[in-house]
C-alpha cells in the first residue's frame, strides 16, 4: 500500500508580511498531482491543517477545495487535528465527510478506532491520534499526572489493544502530532512544554509498522518507521536550510517500509545573511541571494542610517532586519533580547529570582515556577479550544 505522508499545512499563515495563501494553494495542487501521478492509495495529514483555531475565511475555502479535490480522486484521506487547530471546528461534519473518503480524527476518545483499508495483501489499520493536550485529556486516558508521554502512552495502549484483536498480519499505521525525542525543532512551532518536558521518546510508538508524525517543520527521519514530513512551506527563517517535502511511503505485505522524499514547490528560497551593512551591499558572494527572502543581521557597532531602504536596493525581498553589533556578552551594551535568546521561560524566571535575592530558587521553588508556567499554558490551551 502506498501512502503519502504530509502535515503542518498551517493554512492562513503568513511569512513575516508575505501572504502565503497563493503558495499554499500551489502546494495543494502539487499534492493532488502527486496522488494522481504516483499511484497513492491513501493520504495522511498529521495535524496543523490550519494555523489558528479560528482561521480566516480564505483559508477555510482553500481547505474546502482541498477536500473536494482529494475526494474526487477517490483516494482515502486520514487527517488529524494538531495543536494549532480547533479540534471541534475541524471535526464538524466528520461523519458525513467520512462517506466521501475523508476521515477526520479529532476526538481523543477514538484513538483506538482505526480507519481500515485493504489491498491485495490484507488489511491496513490507520489510527489517528490528534494532538493530545495533557491537561485536557488526562481524565479520558486515566493518567494521574498530566504529561505528553503519559497521555501518548495511554493512547498507544488503546491502539495496541485494538490491533491485538485483529486478524494476524494486519498492518498498522499511526498518525500523531507531537514532539518526539531526536526531532530537530525550528522557531515556527508553538511551544508545547509541560512540566519542563516537551519531547516524548520514539519508543512510545513501538508495535506499529509506520508512524506519520506532525508538529516539527523539518522533514526528517527518526527511524525507518518513524518520520516527520515537516511543513510543505517555510514559516520562519530558522527553516532556511530545510528541504520541504512529503514522504511517499510503501508499506509491504510483511509490514516493512520504504520511503521516498517528494519535494514541494517553494515560492522563494530563504537566506540569512550577517555582517556590516556596507559589506553586505558589496559582497559578490551574496549575489545568489538577491531574489531570495532575506533575513539580514547587521553587526555594525552603530546602527547605520536607513538600513532597510539600502538593503532592499540590492535584496528587494528583505523581510527581516536584526541589529546585533559585535560585542562581548558581558558588555553592558548587549541588548536584553540578545541576553535572553535561546533561554526558556523557566530559566529566565530562575535568573530573575537569583538577581533579586542573590541566590537562585531551590528545588521546591523551581517546581512552583514550573507549575505556574504549566498552569498558564494549560489555561491558554483550554481557552483556545473553547473559542
Amino acid at each position: 500500500m502506498r501512502l503519502l505522508h504530509t502535515s503542518d499545512w498551517h493554512l492562513g499563515r503568513a511569512f513575516h508580511r508575505v501572504n502565503m495563501l497563493g503558495a499554499q494553494a500551489e502546494f495543494i495542487a502539487h499534492l493532488v498531482t502527486t496522488v494522481r501521478e504516483r499511484g497513492v492509495d491513501a493520504v495522511l495529514v498529521s495535524g496543523d491543517v490550519y494555523d489558528r483555531a479560528v482561521p480566516p475565511l480564505a483559508a477555510v475555502e482553500l481547505f474546502d477545495d482541498a477536500l473536494h479535490r482529494l475526494a474526487d480522486l477517490g483516494v482515502p484521506t486520514v487527517m488529524i487535528s494538531g495543536n494549532h487547530d480547533s479540534a471541534r471546528r475541524l471535526g464538524v461534519g466528520a461523519g458525513l465527510i467520512g462517506r466521501a473518503g475523508i476521515h477526520l480524527r479529532t476526538e481523543p476518545s477514538a484513538a483506538g478506532t482505526p480507519v481500515v483499508l485493504s489491498d491485495a495483501h490484507g488489511d491496513v489499520a490507520l489510527y489517528g491520534l490528534p494532538y493530545l493536550e495533557p491537561a485536557l485529556v488526562k481524565d479520558e486516558f486515566g493518567v494521574e499526572k498530566a504529561g505528553h508521554e503519559a497521555v501518548l502512552a495511554a493512547a498507544m495502549d488503546r491502539v495496541r489493544a485494538d490491533l491485538a484483536g485483529r486478524a494476524p498480519g494486519t498492518r498498522s499505521v499511526v498518525l500523531a502530532h507531537a514532539f518526539v525525542t531526536g526531532g530537530e525543532p525550528s522557531d515556527s512551532e508553538r511551544d508545547i512544554t509541560v512540566g519542563g518536558v516537551a519531547a516524548v521518546p520514539a519508543g512510545v510508538f513501538d508495535g506499529v509498522d509506520y508512524v506519520a508524525l506532525g508538529h516539527l517543520h523539518g522533514c526528517q527521519t527518526l527511524t525507518d518507521r518513524v518520520r516527520y514530513s515537516g511543513s510543505p512551506l517555510p514559516y520562519s527563517f530558522s527553516e532556511a536550510a530545510h528541504r520541504k517535502g512529503m514522504w511517499l511511503v510503501d508499506l509491504a505485505a510483511d509490514g516493512s517500509v520504504t520511503a521516498e522524499r517528494v519535494d514541494c514547490p517553494v515560492p522563494r528560497p530563504l537566506a540569512r545573511i550577517r555582517g556590516a551593512l556596507e559589506d553586505l551591499l558589496a559582497d559578490p558572494e551574496l549575489a545568489r541571494h538577491e531574489e531570495a527572502w532575506v533575513e539580514a543581521t547587521l553587526t555594525d557597532p552603530v546602527r547605520p542610517a536607513e538600513p532597510m531602504a539600502r538593503l532592499t536596493e540590492r535584496f528587494p525581498h528583505t523581510l527581516s532586519l536584526v541589529f546585533a553589533p559585535d560585542r562581548a556578552e558581558d558588555d553592558p551594551e548587549v541588548s536584553y533580547a540578545r541576553r535572553l535568546a535561546g533561554r526558556s521561560d523557566q530559566q529566565i524566571a530562575e535568573d530573575f529570582v537569583a538577581h533579586v535575592r542573590g541566590a537562585g530558587p531551590d528545588v521546591h521553588e523551581q517546581g512552583v515556577l514550573r507549575d505556574a508556567f504549566d498552569a498558564v499554558r494549560s489555561d491558554e490551551a483550554v481557552r483556545e479550544v473553547a473559542r
